[in-house]
């Protein structure tokens, strides 16, 4: 994993990354700021109308610190959930319409020898980034009231941005090159490394400026850990068949004798 990551910020100085690190980001941005000035003032009404009431909410307007976040508690959830949710529109774009550029970057550079079987297309990444969306609002619905408890609302976003990197990314990486048994099988094996690799990108996220460069650098990532771990289970596949093929011919030798 750590050999990924550095790769994967070596690569970002490549001329071609540069594009990529701005035109996905400013998509989502106007996108989300789309959305707020069309939106905004009804969100904030349905965010007051569910809180406002509650128990936690009332005992926070009487006491003065928490009185003024109390007051404005509908302006910080929404600023809250933006951020994470426009990071998350900049991965679907990444991963969706740059990836193929990215992998095909990354292989032609670092690994030549690696021969595409195309386990995965377009249709499939779709498919993958639906899913991954789908299931991320609906964990941040059911997670909302949890965002206001200081326990819960530092690492909530974590965690659910690294699910999305790790859900997306890791398709997307081994689509072009991988066969289907194989990205089942890369997938299957290294749950807990993409799960650990989703959560570094996702905690990179709140460095200050590089944050913006975070999406681009998450493809990075994975595409280096996954076509690393394809060539691994190629090569220990051919070293298989070669000890096989060099254990039956000492023995078709002795029947032969």
């Amino acid at each position: 994993m750590l050999s990924a990551l550095t790769r994967a910020f070596l690569a970002l100085l490549h001329p071609k990354m540069v594009l990529l690190m701005i035109w996905p980001l400013a998509i989502a941005l106007l996108l989300w700021l789309g959305l707020a000035y069309a939106f905004w003032s009804e969100a904030v009404q349905w965010i007051d109308l569910q809180f406002k009431s509650t128990d936690t909410v009332q005992w926070m307007l009487t006491v003065w610190p928490l009185a003024l976040v109390a007051t404005h508690l509908a302006w910080i959830v929404l600023v809250i959930v933006s951020v994470p949710l426009a990071l998350v529109v900049a991965v679907v774009i990444i991963s969706v319409f740059a990836m193929p550029f990215m992998v095909k970057h990354v292989s032609a550079r670092d690994f030549p020898g690696l021969v595409p079987q195309r386990g995965g297309g377009f249709t499939g990444s779709v498919w993958n980034a639906g899913q991954a969306l789908a299931v991320f609002l609906i964990l941040v619905v059911v997670t909302l009231p949890l965002w206001l408890v200081p326990l819960f609302w530092p690492v909530l976003p974590v965690l659910l941005l690294a699910y999305v990197n790790q859900r997306m990314f890791r398709y997307d990486a081994l689509a072009e090159h991988a066969s289907a048994e194989e990205l089942e099988k890369i997938i299957r094996d290294h749950r807990g490394e993409f799960f650990a690799l989703g959560v570094v990108i996702a905690i990179a996220v709140h460095i200050p400026v590089f944050g913006f460069l975070v999406p681009v650098f998450g493809g990075l990532v994975f595409i280096y850990f996954c076509l690393s771990r394809l060539q691994a289970l190629r090569d220990a596949r051919v070293a298989g068949t070669a000890r096989g093929i060099s254990e039956q011919v000492p023995d078709r030798a002795g029947e032969l004798g």
